[in-house]
């Protein structure tokens, strides 16, 4: 009889011992299975392992039972294989072992804890009772998928195919959403190269000995500027910002005498003053012209009248509203050293620099009714006893072409001054503005009028200067590329100049250029030739344009760039 060894069970491993077991892995060496030796051909007879029964190997009739009667040797032991289907039963799907029987019986009671005390007992079930496995359920058969696995494979397989559509989808979208967005407008940019033009040669400036100056070409930009830029009294240069909110407010068109103006009991009684300039000779309810009453501020520098004309602007008993539009009005031009507390400048907290004064030179002398009045070197007013006569006569007189602005003086202040003059230079008359403050007499001088006479001289002669120094030069020949139009999507046409731009400075004098877009929104496409903005130097009315044009087609935006923009 062959005795075949017991595998032993692992504790806490019941599914083993009912799990079949694979015969297509065993061998005789791996159970245990005596061989016959056929002498004749020297081969061994392996007794297949489905063919081994229950208490010995088939067909052996010395060493066991007949394996259809009841064992009458003893118990039987489990034998590795013993639930392995027989080659019809794998074809069938039926397991032996599934079959009831008395074998079956006989297995299951006559095992003892003492024969295999390390083996949990394993429990069968019979078929159709709770907790069996059917041997008609296709699912039981060794081979067979469960339905649930079946179901995770095919979601398995088909979850790759879903978030390849859903990409697909989200593609399709944002490729419609990036082609149908508004394109942004196109801009003309600079190159670097021509950021800046330099005029040819070297000029020196006669600036002062003292306080703080600086002289513009509005045309062309800065010329220069002398001393600490700090913050000094400015005295009746303060004007210039009273006239300037006074036009801002109530604006006057060339020619225009505008609304009249009532004189009050207020400014009657401050022409009365001695010590400080004031328009003599008014009566309460007089009344003047806008106009007139902007010749009685700016020509003989009549401080009642900066107040009177404070108080109409706002409507208000004081001139404290105004000098709040005053200083509004400061920051807006970018005055950040300059603080207003009057309107007449007489107070010495009303401070400024020459800098800052320049900027609103700049932006008054835009106002024609202003260039026209300060101008004047006197006027006559109908109602007045007296004409009016400029503070600069000696400078409008002269042979430099002053034509204002305003003087200012006091013993606090000096002499300030700021001057525009003009001067002819081959087709062009470009305007010259210039500031000085803190120009102090070394000497007697009884309420700034010395520091006055001072600051004019030291005027007079940057005007002479720069006039005679004054050149042409061309910073861009026609046809130089000068700059590109950028289609915001990565396109750059090159634009170039339709003119020679030429500028009017200083020699020395760096010249910024830019250029800037015409009033109308540009393209997407255009023929080449196109004009498309100006390459400018200078700012207001006096600065220096000349065109510039496509040198290309310029093409409207590609698909693939209008799909991988960000902007």
């Amino acid at each position: 009889m062959t005795r075949i060894s017991q595998p032993e069970d692992k504790p806490g491993t019941a599914e083993a011992s009912t799990r079949p077991a694979r015969p297509d892995v065993e061998t005789d060496t791996d159970i245990g299975i005596d061989t016959d030796t056929d002498t004749e051909t020297g081969t061994e007879d392996r007794v297949p392992s489905e063919h081994i029964c229950d208490g010995g190997t088939e067909g052996s009739d010395t060493d066991g039972p007949d394996t259809d009667g009841p064992d009458t040797d003893g118990p039987d032991t489990d034998i590795p294989g013993d639930d392995v289907p027989d080659s019809d039963e794998r074809d069938t799907g039926v397991s032996h072992t599934d079959v009831p029987g008395d074998d079956d019986k006989e297995r299951t009671e006559d095992r003892t804890p003492e024969e295999h005390p390390e083996a949990p007992k394993a429990t069968r079930t019979a078929p159709n009772e709770p907790g069996s496995v059917s041997a008609l359920d296709p699912a039981s058969a060794p081979g067979t998928t469960p339905p649930e696995m079946t179901a995770r494979r095919r979601l398995n397989i088909r979850r790759p195919r879903l978030w390849v559509a859903v990409a697909l989808v989200l593609g399709l979208v944002l490729a419609t959403v990036q082609t149908l967005r508004p394109l942004p407008a196109p801009v003309p940019r600079l190159e670097a190269a021509h950021a800046s033009y330099t005029i040819p040669g070297h000029f020196t400036m006669p600036w002062p000995g003292e306080g703080q100056a600086a002289v513009t070409l509005p045309g062309t930009g800065m010329v220069g500027t002398h001393g600490r830029q700090r913050p000094v009294p400015t005295a009746s240069v303060a004007k210039v910002m009273t006239a300037y909110v006074l036009l801002t407010e109530r604006p006057l068109r060339k020619g225009e005498e505008g609304p009249m103006i009532e004189v009050d009991a207020k400014a009657v009684e401050e022409g009365r003053s001695k010590h400080e300039s004031r328009i003599k000779g008014l009566t309460a309810g007089q009344k003047f012209s806008q106009r007139d009453m902007l010749k009685m501020l700016m020509i003989p520098s009549g401080n009642n009248i900066a107040r009177l004309l404070a108080r109409w602007v706002t409507d208000s008993r004081t001139e404290a509203a105004f000098v709040r539009k005053m200083n509004a009005a400061a920051r807006k031009l970018g005055m950040k050293d300059t603080t207003y507390t009057d309107p007449s400048g007489l107070d010495a907290a009303t401070v400024s620099t020459a800098v800052d004064q320049l900027k609103l030179a700049e932006a008054v002398m835009r106002f024609d009714a202003f260039r026209a009045v300060v101008a004047l070197p006197s006027a006559t007013v109908d109602g007045l006893d007296e004409p009016l006569i400029n503070n600069m006569d000696k400078l409008l007189m002269s042979e430099l072409s002053i034509r204002g602005i305003k003087t200012g003086s006091n013993t606090p202040a000096g002499g300030t001054l700021v001057w525009a003059a003009y001067k002819t230079v081959g087709d062009r008359t470009p305007l010259i503005l210039g500031t000085m403050l803190d120009q102090h007499f070394d000497g007697a001088d009884p309420n700034g009028a010395n520091s006055l006479t001072l600051v004019k001289d030291n005027s007079k002669k940057i005007v002479r200067a720069i006039r005679a120094s004054l050149t042409s030069a061309t910073a861009v020949r026609k046809g130089r590329v000068v700059g590109y139009l950028d289609d915001g999507l990565g396109g750059r046409t090159p634009l170039v100049t339709e003119e020679d731009f030429t500028v009017v400075g200083v020699p020395g004098q760096r010249v910024e250029l830019r250029i800037t877009a015409r009033g109308a929104p540009l393209p997407h496409s255009a023929k080449a030739g196109t004009e498309v903005g100006f390459l400018t130097a200078g700012s207001g009315q006096d600065a220096v344009k000349v065109p510039v044009t496509l040198r290309n087609a310029l093409s409207s935006p590609s698909f693939m760039a209008k799909l991988t923009r960000w902007s």
